[in-house]
């Protein structure tokens, strides 16, 4: 049966390529409120895509964007399967770094540039072509599969939270799927048992109640530009470490068993930094490159502003500056607790000469699971005859706060099965999707579906 279903997912490559382009065309930016036709319009094309596949899909209401709910129960007293992805994608700013228009799909060297290939309708879409064509072939599902694709991931899921709790028994099932991360290298497909949770917040600080001359009034007033930098400046220490009292109280250490195994994957430093363009890597002491990305919290400036920004100079104090910063956190730091562990101590450092705002902006808490269950093993086993490789176990230095949200309300843990490369760009100018790994996992998923089934 699986070989009539791969046999049909081969010769419709190219019709697969075709669809996800038309996917790709829709600017389905969730955070920007002129394109919420747009939004609209790429939940009525994925509905319309599932129910021609032959899926029972719906567009559910939220108090902000849509969310396209989908099942196929074929199989009473058999596992359930839950699918989720998102369709909405980041805004694709800066406009001038791309090398085509976000939102006109290209294919370069084997891989579909455009916003949103990768991160996350490339990697979603895997799973529809892949029921479309067990269904084609067979009729019926060997299992029974439900979706879930939302609208609102890329700003924080904020309404998926209260649809899964009024939905519970509606979205019932034995184990969630998610193909929202990476491999861990070109043909090296990996399955990821942990994430990180996220806290993000802006820093307002206002000093004159107008921009001053730099002549007249410098030495007299405090430089909210200059107040800034130097608490920016204090939040790491000369071994890379965040200096916020309290921060590193709830981490969990990495197992003898992980560090062992992540000395053992195939990493190339040099390669690593060529793909960055740093001239040299930078990160905690005490830890390697692939630790500090997988199970270290971080923080970093995502964004500076202050003060004249145009050509030639002007000589100004400004009245304001701020920045955005974000904390990548790991189990079992909680981000509301780290949130308040920030706002403490940026108040502690900033004078009374400047006014401070901080404002908590979204969050997400860490997910780890254990890496042993049947379902890991038939996953292992669909990935392996999808891409032709076992898949490595790892982690990810990304945040997917809603597996968390599925383990609270659904009970159920998440298996992360990324179809994607570190480099395709994801957030970035140029985001691109190999296709040939939008195929193997296309071919992945399908083999999943049988293997469950069995």
């Amino acid at each position: 049966m699986i070989d009539k279903v791969i046999s049909r997912l081969e010769k419709g490559k190219q019709g697969s390529v075709d669809e996800l382009t038309d996917f790709l065309r829709i600017p389905s930016v969730s955070a920007d409120p002129a394109h919420k036709g747009d939004m609209r319009k790429a939940a009525d094309w994925l509905a319309k895509k599932m129910q021609a596949a032959g899926v029972d899909a719906e567009i559910m209401e939220t108090k902000g964007h849509p969310i396209v709910c989908g099942e196929r129960l074929d199989n009473d007293g058999g596992p359930t399967v839950l699918v989720y992805g998102h369709y909405d994608v980041q805004p694709p700013d800066p406009l001038d770094e791309w090398e085509t228009s976000p939102f006109e799909p290209v294919i370069k060297n084997g891989k579909i540039v455009a916003r949103g290939s990768s991160d996350d309708k490339g990697q979603l879409y895997t799973h529809v072509k892949a029921v479309e064509a067990w269904l084609a072939e067979t009729g019926r599902l060997p299992i029974n599969m439900k979706f879930i694709f939302e609208g609102e991931e890329e700003v924080s899921s904020v309404h998926l939270g209260d649809f899964l709790k009024e939905n519970r028994k509606k979205l019932a099932c034995d184990v969630i799927i998610v193909s929202d991360t990476s491999q861990f290298a070109p043909g090296l497909p990996a399955i990821t048992y942990g994430l990180k949770g996220l806290s993000y917040l802006e820093i307002r600080i206002t000093g004159p109640s107008a921009d001053l001359h730099s002549g007249s009034f410098g030495g007299s007033v405090a430089n909210p530009a200059n107040v800034l930098a130097k608490i920016i400046a204090g939040m790491h220490d000369e071994k890379g470490r965040i200096t916020i009292p309290g921060f590193y109280d709830d981490v969990k250490n990495l197992e003898d068993w992980e560090r062992k195994e992540y000395a053992k994957l195939p990493f190339d430093e040099e390669e690593y930094r060529e793909i960055t363009g740093v001239p040299v890597l930078w990160g905690e002491e005490g830890y390697t490159t692939v630790e500090r990305r997988w199970a270290r919290p971080t923080l970093d400036v995502n964004g500076i502003w202050g003060g004249y920004q145009g050509e030639g100079a002007k000589t100004i104090i400004p009245a304001r500056a701020g920045a955005k910063v974000s904390m990548r956190l790991v189990p079992d730091q909680d981000p509301d607790k780290i949130t308040k562990l920030f706002e403490k101590y940026v108040r502690s450092v900033t004078p009374e000469s400047v006014r401070l705002e901080i404002i908590p902006m979204h969050g997400g808490k860490p997910f780890l699971i254990d890496p042993k269950s049947v379902f890991f093993e038939k996953a292992s086993e669909a990935i392996e005859k999808g891409f032709g490789v076992k898949p490595l176990l790892i982690r990810e230095g990304g945040s997917i706060p809603i597996t968390e949200t599925f383990r609270e309300v659904l009970g159920v843990d998440t298996l992360l099965l990324g179809w994607g490369q570190n480099d395709d760009k994801t957030h970035s100018p140029n985001e691109h999707f190999d296709l040939g790994d939008f195929h193997k996992g296309t071919l992945s998923a399908a083999h999943l579906i049988g293997l469950l089934g069995a």
